[in-house]
């Protein structure tokens, strides 16, 4: 299946959130997630599926000041 991940086209094999984004590399990381520019909350990454031409955008938080 392919998505958008954060404007490049990428393809996954598992449409499941959480399984995607072990996929990609993300893993545990502290991530945020956006579907198609609505936010989707960590607490649903295991039950939000995602859909062929899905835009999915990841932002990692940064430290500094």
């Amino acid at each position: 299946m392919k998505i958008q991940l954060n404007g490049v086209e990428t393809d996954i094999t598992d449409p499941n959130r959480a399984s995607a984004l072990q996929e990609l590399g993300y893993g545990g990381a502290a991530v945020a997630t956006a579907v198609n520019e609505a936010f989707v909350p960590a607490s649903l990454r295991t039950t939000h599926i995602l859909s062929d031409g899905d835009r999915v955008e990841v932002v990692a938080p940064k430290q500094g000041g």
